[in-house]
């Protein structure tokens, strides 16, 4: 049987048939010194490995768009293999390579059969990757205007103007106050011996972990482990990010856009993920906005008044105190109402907090769906490529419903007093054209 049929008809037990119960997280350091967290994950003879560095879009610095760029130019060739090869290497196997670049990191992915042959060529070709990119001036050039494309394509987009506009007035100076892809200008300054230059600074031992999921035993892992940190350069960690700088006053801001709908967006920065508010908030924000069709903020502004098609509120907790986000899109006629509603239900949240029935849905829901959110051993590699890197503790999944089940309503206000200061709003709209 071909390899493309094995590893689908795996998928497919993988999506049906997965065991809910997994094994504790393991962690320690390899005999390079780099981390490492592994979960055992029996029943299919699969492997998915995730390889972070401190190294998102949070150190940019001056060169915004940078940690993107270079994330992108890593799977066009290696030392040996060309950009056609490399991925051939992978697919030959049934593996799959991916990656992703986020503020407070960027992460290279790796999935693949667990059979010896086959993972020993996708892990070679993965450490290629990792350890020895080429980073080719034609490869280069062409992502580069790849980017710069799509950075005048969202230009046109009044959402991505709204979220850049809204990360600023959050953000001021700091390192999260621009878009992970950069801006125009900021792209195209950037040079192939920036990347170089980026890429032997972080992409390094020390700034380095590793997360493992899946059918090996731990000695495999430990292996494997050795394996992928054996090229990478020690280098130096990078240091702490700087503090976020309190907000000074409430701010409102329309941008002109000719569009029939105004995108608006709303909150401040707030949570860490090591906050000790972090579950209070947590669950508290799953009646005001976090619950789609039973939210508060969907209850009084679409149910009640017709205002938007929907209407939501999340934190997003960062290394620093990332945003808390209120957003909704509107008629351009509405747009003073539906930014009043939204003020007036998130004061009146913060003031009385949920209601004890609204608590005891919002607990039964968070605590009754948790075990689907990792389910399979990618949604499983996510939360603890998150414990890893923020270094929760290594119980987290276990006891997150009990801290879940302990948030009273007293809880809640006092979190969302404590934290959400109304008087220091930032209030983005775009659309509208300038007539509101």
């Amino acid at each position: 049987m071909h390899i493309k049929s094995i590893l689908f008809g795996l998928l497919l037990l993988l999506v049906n048939g997965y065991a809910l119960a997994f094994a504790p997280i393991k962690h320690w350091q390899s005999s390079q010194g780099g981390r490492v967290y592994f979960v055992k994950s029996e029943g299919l003879p699969m492997v998915d490995i995730r390889l972070l560095f401190d190294a998102g879009s949070a150190r940019d610095g001056q060169q915004q768009g940078i940690a993107s760029l270079t994330a992108r130019l890593l799977e066009t060739g290696t030392g040996q293999w060309d950009a056609d090869q490399l991925a051939q290497q992978f697919d030959d196997v049934g593996a799959r390579y991916s990656y992703d670049v986020v503020r407070d990191n960027a992460w290279l992915g790796l999935r693949s059969l667990t059979d010896t042959p086959l993972f020993d060529q996708a892990l070679l070709a993965f450490q290629e990757l990792a350890a020895q990119p080429q980073f080719a001036e034609a490869d280069f050039q062409r992502i580069k205007s790849q980017v710069l494309i799509e950075l005048k394509q969202q230009q046109e987009r009044p959402d991505v103007i709204a979220k850049k506009t809204f990360y600023q007035a959050l953000y001021g100076q700091h390192a999260y106050a621009h878009l992970e892809e950069g801006s125009l200008a900021s792209v195209q300054a950037i040079t192939l011996a920036d990347i170089k230059q980026f890429y032997q600074q972080y992409y390094v031992l020390q700034n380095a972990m590793l997360v493992i999921v899946g059918d090996m035993s731990e000695a495999q892992a430990r292996q494997t482990a050795d394996t992928l940190f054996s090229r990478l350069a020690q280098g130096t960690k990078a240091g702490s990010l700087a503090p976020v700088i309190a907000l000074g006053k409430a701010k409102a801001e329309h941008i002109a856009f000719p569009s029939t709908q105004t995108h608006v967006l709303a909150g401040l920065p707030v949570l860490s993920r090591n906050d000790a508010d972090y579950f209070p908030l947590y669950v508290g924000n799953y009646t005001l906005g976090g619950s789609g069709l039973v939210s508060r903020l969907f209850e009084e502004i679409r149910e009640q008044r017709g205002l938007a098609y929907s209407a939501y509120s999340y934190f997003l907790p960062l290394a620093k105190p990332g945003p808390f986000m209120l957003g909704l899109q509107t008629q351009n006629k509405q747009t003073e109402l539906a930014i009043s509603v939204l003020k007036q239900t998130l004061n009146t949240f913060i003031d009385k907090g949920p209601t004890q029935a609204e608590l005891e849905a919002a607990k039964k829901n968070l605590t009754g769906g948790f075990v689907l959110r990792f389910d399979n051993n990618r949604k499983l590699l996510n939360y603890v490529a998150m414990i890893g890197f923020y270094q929760l503790p290594l119980d987290y999944l276990e006891t997150f419903q009990a801290k879940v089940s302990q948030v009273t309503v007293e809880d809640i206000k006092a979190a969302f007093q404590r934290r959400v200061h109304t008087q220091l709003l930032q209030v983005i709209s775009v659309g509208g054209n300038g007539e509101l």
